[in-house]
């Protein structure tokens, strides 16, 4: 604690202290966080621990074939690594510093229940998910096995206005969370968060729909396999003229390609970090031959000038030789009349 500028304590009798009144928590400061990670920064940094230029919050020790890996959120910490000593030196050292308190092996973590199998570790959220299906009341419900009803194509006025619109964006707001672990309701949460402003009976079904999905299997999570496989694998796509309102597509293909490349790129420089090299190039199975087009030549640049200059990104990755190349996927569609 430090005392304000401009505050006089040299005014204050030597029989009567000046003391000052915290009137608000530290968490609620805006610098707060920024003076934690910094003093936290500090004392890794002297330890010899190095933050990833990719993300900060990582830091990571090489150390005579070694490595030990510590991810910060705030102030909880997640501690990996093969080097037990100097795990367990790190350990007390942060306890001096900060008065840290061991945990021991995870097990939960930011709202991940984390449990160790012979094929890896599995991240699933059980616990968030069973409370939210009981939070909004669909435990006495039956199971589907779509995330949407596909028949159902939502728009904008459907139906009666919700008496209650924040119980909607509640349930938005917590499926949002829980996408993090079950990548299969991305798309949905994504459609139904374009109601947020003016949701109506309509959205609410939807939404109740998606956690009778999540009722099948609550217990669903990601793997994280244990394979000294570290072969990776990337899809681009993009729902094309899907908005019934105004028939524009949410995501271009060529913008939808971008960001995947981007995606890849940052994966392959952050796996860097942690000693993990992919040696073979990454591919990336898109279904647009106009896209690739763009990609692949530059002819195609003068077409396409309503493209911010960031889109071309693709390109240039695989012109500087990125552990990269496109494939083109073929998708059967098959229209039912």
């Amino acid at each position: 604690m430090k005392i304000p500028p401009g505050l006089d304590v040299c005014s204050a009798s030597s029989s009567a202290p000046l003391v000052c009144k915290l009137k608000k928590s530290l968490y609620g400061l805006r610098q707060a966080s920024r003076q934690w990670f910094s003093k936290l920064s500090e004392a890794l940094l002297s330890r010899g621990y190095i933050s990833s230029l990719n993300d900060y919050s990582l830091f990571t020790k090489f150390s005579s074939g070694s490595l030990v890996v510590m991810a910060v959120y705030v102030d909880d910490i997640l501690l990996a690594g093969d080097d037990l000593a100097e795990m367990q030196s790190l350990t007390s050292f942060l306890d001096d510093q900060f008065k840290i308190k061991d945990l021991g092996s995870v097990h939960y973590f930011l709202g991940l229940e984390i449990s160790k199998t012979p094929q890896g570790y599995v991240m699933s959220q059980h616990k968030y998910t069973s409370d939210l299906l009981a939070e909004f009341k669909c435990n006495h419900f039956s199971a589907v096995l779509t995330p949407l009803d596909p028949p159902v194509k939502l728009t904008m006025d459907m139906g009666d206005p919700l008496p209650d619109p924040s119980l909607y964006r509640r349930l938005i707001g917590k499926l949002n969370f829980l996408q993090h672990i079950r990548p299969d309701i991305s798309f949905s949460v994504q459609h139904l968060s374009q109601f947020l402003q003016k949701p109506h009976v309509p959205h609410m079904m939807a939404g109740l729909h998606v956690l009778r999905y999540l009722l099948a299997a609550p217990s669903q999570g990601v793997l994280l396999s244990n394979s000294p496989d570290l072969s990776l694998i990337a899809y681009s796509d993009s729902d094309w003229a899907s908005w019934a309102i105004s028939r524009k597509s949410v995501t271009a293909e060529y913008r939808a390609l971008r960001k995947v490349t981007a995606e890849v790129s940052w994966l392959v420089i952050l796996l860097g970090d942690l000693g993990l090299h992919v040696g073979s190039p990454v591919p990336v199975h898109c279904d647009s031959q106009a896209a690739l087009h763009i990609a692949k030549n530059s002819v195609f640049h003068e077409r396409t000038k309503h493209i911010e200059i960031d889109c071309h990104y693709v390109r240039e990755c695989l012109n500087s030789g990125l552990s990269l190349y496109i494939l083109f996927l073929v998708l059967t569609s098959w229209l039912i009349l």
